[in-house]
C-alpha cells in the first residue's frame, strides 16, 4: 500500500475511535412550565381580562372557583358549610341572578378555550380543624352547585356539555392554602387528582402521594432585601403595603413583583426548569399593581418557543404521557 494511502487509512481509523469515545450530545431541555392561576374568580372583568391575556399570550390558566358565587342571594341556602347554618359564607354571595349568569357564561367560554377550572371550595371557610367528614361534604356542596348552577338559579338554556365541564374540575386548592391531613384523605376520595394548596422553600416539582399530585407556590426573593414572599398576590400585597391600598405606590409595587417574578423565572429557565407556579385573585389590590406586573411578565416567557403557560390539569396530563412514552420506549 503506497505511503499516502497508509496514512489516510490510519486517519480514518483514529477519526473513527475518536468519534466513538466522544460523549454523547447533551439532552434537549425540556420546556420551561409557568403555572399561572386565580383564586375564587368572581368579579366578571376580571375574567374578561385574563381570558383576554391568555388569547395574546396563548398561555392557559387554572380558575379555582368559589361555588358561593354562583349563588344569588335568593339561592344562597342551598349551600351549607360543615358547622354552619345554610346560607353562610366567608365571602357572600353572587349579588344577583345576573350576575351568576354572566359568570356561568365567562366559566363556559374559559373552559371552551381550554383552561382549567377547579374547585377553591365554597364558603372561603377556614379547613385546618375540618374533619375527612367535612371536607367530603364542602367537596360534595361544590360539586352539586357546580354541575346544578343553571338548574338551582333557574337559569335557562344549559349549554350544551355544561356538565361534563363541571366534571372535570379535579383540582383544588384550599382557602388561606390552609390544609391539614383530613384534606389529604377526603381527596382521593372526592376524585379529585390534584391539590395546589401547598407552600414550598421555591419552585418544587410535584409529588403524588395517595393519587394526588401536589403542587406548592414557591416562595421567590423579592425586594431590595430579596426577602422570601409566597408568590402570590394577596401575600405580595401585605409585604408591600401592609394589606393597606397605597395607590400612590402602584408602579413601584408593580416593577418590585415584575423583578421577583423574572428573577424566578429566569433562574428555572437558565437552570434546572422546574415548574414556576404564581397565584393571583381577581382583586385588584394596590390599584391592579400585581395584574400590572402578571400582564407585562407573561407577555414576554409566555410567548417564548421554549416556554409553555399552562394550567395544572394539563401539566399533569403532559408528564403522565410523557412518563407513559419513556416506559413504552425503554
Amino acid at each position: 500500500m503506497p505511503r499516502l494511502s497508509r496514512v489516510v487509512a490510519f486517519s480514518i481509523v483514529v477519526a473513527a475511535a475518536d468519534a466513538a469515545v466522544a460523549d454523547p450530545p447533551a439532552p434537549e431541555k425540556p420546556k420551561q412550565a409557568v403555572i399561572i392561576s386565580f383564586d375564587s374568580a368572581r368579579d366578571i372583568s376580571q375574567w374578561k381580562r385574563s381570558r383576554a391575556l391568555a388569547t395574546r399570550t396563548g398561555a392557559h390558566f387554572t380558575y379555582f372557583v368559589s361555588c358561593v358565587f354562583l349563588l344569588s342571594p335568593e339561592t344562597r341556602k342551598e349551600y351549607t358549610a360543615p358547622g354552619k347554618t345554610s346560607g353562610k359564607s366567608n365571602i357572600g354571595f353572587a349579588a344577583s341572578k345576573r350576575e351568576v349568569a354572566d359568570r356561568l357564561e365567562q366559566i363556559n367560554l374559559a373552559a371552551l378555550e381550554g383552561h382549567d377550572i377547579g374547585s377553591h371550595a365554597c364558603g372561603h371557610f377556614d379547613g385546618k380543624d375540618w374533619s375527612k367528614a367535612d371536607w367530603l361534604s364542602e367537596f360534595g356542596s361544590f360539586k352539586r352547585i357546580l354541575e346544578d348552577a343553571y338548574l338551582i338559579n333557574g337559569i335557562a338554556p344549559e349549554p350544551a356539555g355544561w356538565r361534563k365541564i363541571a366534571r372535570k374540575a379535579v383540582g383544588f386548592r384550599a382557602p388561606y392554602l390552609s390544609a391539614n391531613k383530613a384534606l389529604y384523605e377526603a381527596l382521593p376520595k372526592a376524585d379529585y387528582l390534584f391539590d395546589a394548596s401547598g407552600v414550598a422553600r421555591g419552585p418544587a416539582r410535584p409529588r403524588t402521594v395517595s393519587g394526588i399530585t401536589r403542587f406548592s407556590l414557591p416562595q421567590i426573593p423579592e425586594g431590595p432585601d430579596t426577602r422570601r414572599v409566597i408568590a402570590m398576590d394577596y401575600n405580595l400585597y401585605v409585604r408591600h403595603s401592609g394589606g393597606f391600598e397605597r395607590p400612590s405606590k402602584a408602579d413601584e409595587f408593580a416593577k418590585r413583583t415584575y423583578d421577583a417574578f423574572r428573577a424566578a423565572f429566569d433562574a428555572q429557565y437558565q437552570g434546572k426548569r422546574i415548574p414556576l407556579e404564581l397565584g393571583f385573585h381577581f382583586t385588584l389590590m394596590n390599584d391592579g399593581a400585581y395584574w400590572n406586573a402578571l400582564e407585562r411578565f407573561a407577555g414576554e416567557v409566555c410567548t417564548k418557543p421554549d416556554v409553555e403557560c399552562i394550567s395544572y390539569r394539563d401539566f399533569i396530563s403532559r408528564r403522565d404521557g410523557g412518563e407513559k412514552r419513556a416506559l413504552v420506549g425503554g
